[in-house]
């Protein structure tokens, strides 16, 4: 196999990775918004508001994560 085809399987690996632990993330986030929500109800707007820009912060990171590992993989 030669060196570049390694690149590319490890920026599709890394690609993935990034990928589910973006998913994980946003599960988990999810979760727990929800769980408060069902505790405390008038506190849903706020939580909403506050869900929204920790998972656009999350896909940001994933986003940059696979940008590095693709830009890695074509060096």
């Amino acid at each position: 196999m030669e060196p570049q085809a390694f690149a590319y399987l490890a920026a599709g690996i890394g690609a993935s990775v990034t990928v589910v632990g973006a998913g994980l993330g946003i599960g988990k986030l999810a979760e727990s918004a929800l769980e408060s929500a069902g505790r405390q109800p008038e506190a849903y707007s706020k939580l909403q508001t506050m869900m929204i820009i920790a998972a656009a912060l999350i896909e940001g990171i994933a986003l940059f994560a696979e940008v590095i590992s693709f830009l890695l993989a074509l060096k």
